[in-house]
């Protein structure tokens, strides 16, 4: 991770930055390879209960490093041979390539993400964020699905993300546009879940209530939510039942009771 993220853990939350503020956080190999990183990361800490996804700086994610275009265009020089370059039909991380797996990896990750954004979160930073369960945004942010001013198609996993979020007209004017759009707007599309001027401390504040609470549940809910677009009804029920089952009775659920009813904190095993 390097120079690009920060990880901080305490009491099962995770407060994952972006840490390249000189760049806008933008998206070079070594970021790429960071937040990939870093999400495999969260899906291996047992201890982690919710994390929440950060910029430092004046931004979120400005997107693609200004650099990688002249990799993307495929020149060795200024002639006019084009280089070689790995195509990005292959898969390298299960369902995606390595640029769509640094937004679906978030999905990945079993605990809750809140992604906090402000300043700019455009093209490829934008993606980024769709990856989060939630996304706290100050108003005034700046967003776009911005791959067509370069002549691109959002392949970030903005496609299968963008669509559960807001409506196809939306979607479909804001990717044949580029338009840039605010905070505001985003929650009226659908993509903001809340507005705060300082999303970052509402994230924690947040990620704080959801680790508190009795982890098992929170993973099956996870995994309900995130299979359930892809299900009919009678096999969103029959998860349901099933997620249920496992939990009823379980040290952590009888926790979550007796915590309740004593009205303290819960105390739970990770497992």
């Amino acid at each position: 991770m390097g120079d690009r993220i920060s990880v901080k853990i305490s009491n099962g939350v995770a407060d994952v930055r972006l840490t390249r503020a000189d760049k806008m956080n933008a998206l070079d190999d070594a970021m790429f390879n960071a937040i990939v990183e870093t999400g495999e990361r969260m899906k291996a800490d047992k201890n982690v209960r919710a994390v929440v996804l950060s910029g430092e700086g004046r931004a979120f994610c400005a997107g693609l490093d200004m650099g990688n275009f002249g990799k993307m265009a495929g020149n060795s020089d200024d002639s006019s041979t084009p280089k070689k370059r790995s195509l990005l039909a292959t898969r390298t991380h299960g369902l995606a390539n390595r640029a769509q797996y640094a937004a679906w990896v978030w999905r990945e990750v079993p605990v809750p993400v809140i992604a906090a954004v402000h300043g700019v979160a455009f093209g490829g930073g934008f993606q980024v964020c769709l990856g989060a369960d939630m996304r706290y945004v100050a108003p005034d942010t700046k967003m776009s699905v911005m791959e067509i001013k370069w002549g691109l198609v959002p392949d970030m996993a903005g496609t299968q993300l963008m669509r559960h979020l807001a409506r196809e007209d939306i979607v479909r004017e804001l990717a044949y546009t580029g338009r840039i759009f605010s905070g505001e707007e985003a929650q009226t599309y659908g993509f903001a879940t809340r507005l705060s001027d300082d999303p970052r401390a509402l994230a924690l504040e947040t990620a704080k209530e959801i680790a508190g609470r009795n982890p098992d549940a929170i993973r099956a809910n996870k995994r309900i939510f995130n299979a359930a677009p892809y299900l009919d009804a009678a096999q969103g029920l029959q998860m349901e039942s099933d997620e249920q089952d496992e939990i009823i009775g379980s040290v952590n659920q009888i926790e979550a009771i007796m915590s309740t009813m004593e009205k303290r904190a819960g105390n739970y095993n990770d497992g």
